[in-house]
Parts: C-alpha cells; sequence; structure tokens
C-alpha cells in the first residue's frame, strides 16, 4: 500500500481536562500517513486520481479548532473517522500531541492507526 505523509500540522484548540485547557486554546500537532493507492494517479498525471493534501490538511485543521475534546484519543480517533472517510483513502495512522502540556516533556500524544473495513 503506498503512503501519503502529512507532517506538523499545527493547530490552536480547546482540549484537556483542567480548567485552564477548557478555556485556552492550546497547540495540537497532528501527523498524518495516509494509506492510498496511488498507481493510477502515478501513471496519468491526473490530480482527480489522488488524494488532495490541501483538502485534507483544511478538514483536519477545521475539526481539530472546533472539536472541544478532553482527550488527545477522542481527537486522534475524530480525526482518523474524518479522514477515512475521503474518497480514495483506505487506511490512516494519526499522532496527535500536546507539545509542552507535561513539564519534563516535549510534549505527550498518541498515535492510532484505522482501516477502512
Amino acid at each position: 500500500m503506498d503512503q501519503i505523509i502529512i507532517k506538523d500540522i499545527l493547530a490552536r484548540g480547546i482540549i484537556g481536562i483542567n480548567d485552564t485547557e477548557r478555556v485556552n486554546p492550546q497547540d495540537i500537532l497532528i501527523n498524518l500517513i495516509i494509506s492510498t493507492d496511488i498507481t493510477k494517479a502515478g501513471e496519468t498525471d491526473d490530480i482527480e486520481c489522488c488524494v488532495n493534501y490541501k483538502t485534507v490538511i483544511k478538514k483536519v485543521l477545521d475539526l481539530a479548532e472546533t472539536a472541544n475534546r478532553l482527550t488527545v484519543e477522542a481527537l486522534a480517533s475524530d480525526i482518523a473517522s474524518l479522514v477515512l472517510a475521503i474518497p480514495l483513502v483506505k487506511g490512516v495512522r494519526v499522532r496527535v500531541e500536546k507539545p509542552g502540556a507535561v513539564r519534563f516533556a516535549g510534549s505527550v500524544g498518541v498515535e492510532i492507526e484505522r482501516w477502512k473495513t
């Protein structure tokens, strides 16, 4: 399976369980590895045969900045469902991190992998 890599999408949104996290937007770092078949796109050079990176990033940003989730686990699951709904996508690996959320760590987060059934 071929992969599309989208690195370091930086969103600002409400995520967390503490009072300040529920009020103040914070940085959310998102990385995606999208599984798809790019054979036809490679052969034809036709954009209609591709997953549109700009569209994916816009949808993920919109979701991350408005989801108001308590956990990075829930946000990662939401993002996976959103990406899997895009035509041509077969699977996705999603990493969601909160930079600077925990003292003495650069970031904390989760990584999940989901596939269309």
